[in-house]
């Protein structure tokens, strides 16, 4: 590896020191920063090989993360990191991250405390509690779950 491709590592390096990415985050960078795809492939395999750069770490870290802080869905996180150039299997053992117990409290935590704020019908309210989940990425048949036990409740 040539002293300027060094250069260019250590860079890239540092870029993934700063927080998890993810291969096509990293060619992306690299490709910004005007280098050829000859010249990519190795920093990328470098980068891989000194584990600075490491897609499973990335699934967990962001499926946990938006769950825990941004109260995302299963879908709407396999999504995003569809969008990140993952594979299956990786969003797979990062979606593993998220506990059920604690996926069904917080749908449960997000419906009822969206539910408070919601005046109208009984069937209106409902429908706007599933798109409200469905928006965040919930899957419907544990929606459905959910507003059945709280309109009992109700």
């Amino acid at each position: 590896m040539t002293d300027h491709l060094k250069q260019f590592l250590l860079k890239a390096a540092s870029y993934c020191a700063y927080q998890e990415r993810t291969v096509k985050e990293v060619r992306q960078r690299l490709r910004e920063w005007e280098l050829t795809d000859d010249e990519i492939e190795p920093i990328v395999a470098e980068l891989i090989a000194q584990n600075y750069l490491n897609e499973e770490r990335f699934a967990r870290a962001f499926a946990g993360g938006k769950f825990r802080v941004k109260k995302w869905g299963r879908l709407k996180i396999r999504q995003e990191m569809k969008l990140r150039g993952l594979s299956n299997d990786v969003i797979q053992r990062g979606l593993a991250e998220i506990d059920g117990d604690d996926y069904e409290a917080v749908l449960h935590d997000l419906i009822e405390k969206k539910h408070q704020t919601l005046r109208g019908e009984p069937l209106e309210i409902k429908q706007k509690l599933l798109r409200f989940a469905l928006g965040r990425g919930f899957e419907s048949d544990m929606i459905w779950d959910v507003l059945n036990n709280i309109s009992q409740q109700h």
